[in-house]
């Protein structure tokens, strides 16, 4: 049986062989230049060579002799080992709730999970665009995490990256006691060979967060906290360097803690939606809050200013 590939309005105008590196990314390029020299790929039945342009709508058949010399490692998608909890759909967009201790990237990583995810969900699917997370979350943080499904969504919600116009807020669990609200200025500079950031005092980028406490006990405090850059591991050195480490985050100075870290990105508003999207923290997050006597639920049934004010 051949291979059928359906072009998308984002394949409109691309190369053929750049769409087949894309759509078949574990076939390598001199296999995918045999294919087109010996005539197995057909666009609307006719064989092509590699600089063709496709156009949206175009039909790409392999032959049945070349899919049975495919790679072995090309195989199948495989359905998805675990449901995505899918918060929000739209516009080229989607949102997602994040495990925490789920990586984005990589052989088992989220982007993986919702490409399979999408493949049999999208209608309409292009074939030299991939999903992809627009915005980070760190492996051991959980809640709201953008993708794109289309270049147009991709493009227009980077832009609201660029001019600041997406609005996130983290509940925290740190040590210590914060019982009034902050704004954290500092500069920080990445180590990428230890893999951690810090604050310097006459170099790096600014990160600014600000702080609200929601409530305090026996050493320990849940706050929210809205930042308004987006620096790598943000909050957690920024909260690690005002005497605030999070919970469990021992790489910046916590103790240890077998529940893992307590950052959850639970709302995320940017222009043209009508509400936030909300996501709701892992039970392990909820009930430490319960300890604090504080019950999180209720931040999802009572809307919060679009910003907080000091």
């Amino acid at each position: 049986m051949a291979l059928i590939l359906s072009a998308g309005a984002d394949d409109n105008g691309r190369r053929l062989d750049r769409i087949l590196r894309k759509a078949l990314p574990n076939l390598s390029l001199p296999f995918i230049y045999r294919l087109l020299r010996t005539n197995a790929v057909l666009v609307d039945g006719t064989p092509a060579h590699g600089a063709l342009r496709v156009q949206a709508g175009s039909t790409i058949t392999l032959l049945a002799g070349s899919i049975r010399a495919l790679p072995p490692r090309c195989a199948p998608v495989q359905a998805l080992s675990a449901a995505l909890e899918v918060l929000w759909e739209g516009d080229g967009l989607i949102a997602i709730n994040k495990p925490a201790g789920v990586e984005v990237h990589g052989r088992h990583g989220l982007d993986q999970a919702l490409g399979s995810y999408l493949l049999s969900t999208l209608k309409e699917r292009s074939l030299s665009f991939k999903p992809g997370p627009l915005h980070r979350l760190d492996k051991l943080t959980s809640g709201v995490l953008m993708f794109s499904t289309s270049l147009a969504g991709a493009q227009r919600f980077s832009a609201f990256l660029r001019n600041r116009l997406v609005h996130k807020r983290y509940f925290a669990l740190v040590e210590g006691r914060i019982e009034s609200a902050a704004r954290w200025e500092d500069r920080l500079v990445r180590d990428k060979s230890a893999g951690v950031s810090r604050v310097s005092r006459a170099e790096g980028a600014l990160a600014i967060t600000a702080v609200f406490p929601l409530g305090t006990y026996g050493g320990l405090s849940c706050i929210l906290a809205e930042p308004e850059t987006g620096r790598t591991h943000q909050i957690r050195v920024q909260a690690a360097a005002h005497g605030h480490p999070l919970v469990g985050d021992s790489r910046y100075g916590a103790r240890p803690c077998k529940e893992g870290v307590f950052l959850h990105a639970f709302s995320l508003q940017f222009p043209g939606l009508a509400r936030p999207i909300l996501a709701q923290p892992p039970v392990r997050f909820q009930k430490r809050a319960l300890s604090l006597g504080l019950d999180l639920a209720l931040f999802f049934l009572v809307p919060l200013p679009h910003k907080h004010k000091f």
